[in-house]
């Protein structure tokens, strides 16, 4: 359930809002430019291709969904809350019946190892949070962000990986197939 509240916190939620929109509307029309003219249109894509777009839409709405939802450390369910790998292994199981393992360290060892250069919509995306390799975990979105249950007293949030935080702690990252 996405809330917004009034008070301080009031303009940085709705900043995470709208730049969960803008991407989820990225994947949603890319031929769509900010002015809403068409570009060219885009080559027919292969049937892998296309699935492949479609798997990553639905696992990154599935995610930006879940905004707002409290984090809580074990937590595996947005009605009681979602530490990160809860959070991660939610989102897989809604959208395609797959079963994570349970902690990041776990999560980093599934599927295929990828470039930071090479992330696409629905990869998984590891950090040292916590003064060891593989601590944390979200699911990237696109354009340098990703989605994620940050730590005890936040919430589910959209945050730039290109922030100095998130850069120095970068890990690496998985394509779950």
């Amino acid at each position: 359930m996405v809330s917004i509240y009034s008070g301080p916190t009031a303009t940085l939620r709705l900043r995470t809002l709208l730049g969960a929109l803008v991407v989820t509307l990225s994947l949603a029309a890319p031929g769509l430019t900010w002015a809403g003219e068409a570009t060219p249109a885009p080559e027919v894509q292969p049937a892998a291709a296309q699935g492949y777009l479609d798997r990553a839409r639905e696992l990154v709405v599935q995610a930006l969904s879940l905004i707002g939802v409290r984090y809580k450390f074990g937590g595996n369910s947005p009605d009681s809350g979602l530490d990160c790998s809860g959070f991660v292994n939610y989102v897989f199981r809604q959208v395609e019946g797959k079963q994570l393992p349970r902690d990041a360290m776990a999560m980093s060892k599934v599927g295929d190892k990828i470039d930071s250069t090479d992330l696409q919509p629905g990869d998984l995306v590891f950090f040292n949070t916590r003064r060891r390799p593989y601590s944390h975990v979200g699911i990237y979105v696109g354009e340098q962000r990703f989605i994620h249950a940050p730590s005890r007293g936040r919430e589910v949030e959209v945050v730039d990986m290109s922030d100095r935080y998130w850069r120095t702690r970068y890990n690496g990252a998985r394509r779950v197939p």
